[in-house]
């Protein structure tokens, strides 16, 4: 199992949309093959920082979501409408 940390700098006053779009992906998460759950964190010390963690059967299961047309249409969205910067990702392995 893999968990990944995805960062994400939203641009102010996009909250509400980056949110509503996450519970929107969550159910492409869900359906995604080796995905086991993800959660959606807010920084406190930082309003427009966020971070999802997202667990996976494997890390060969992340990558194959993230090539996926789902996961490029709404990095696409991401990038021209919410995103403050290109977003960052770590996996931990355990």
């Amino acid at each position: 199992m893999v968990t990944v940390g995805m960062n994400y700098v939203v641009l102010p006053g996009k909250n509400g949309e980056f949110e509503d779009k996450f519970s929107a992906v969550i159910g492409a998460l869900n359906a995604a093959e080796g995905h086991t759950q993800s959660q959606l964190w807010r920084d406190t010390a930082d309003e427009n920082s966020y971070l999802i963690t997202s667990e996976w059967n494997d890390e060969q299961a992340f990558r194959d979501f993230i090539t996926s047309d789902a996961f490029r249409s709404v990095t696409n969205w991401g990038k021209a409408e919410i995103l403050a910067g290109r977003p960052s990702h770590k996996v931990y392995k355990h």
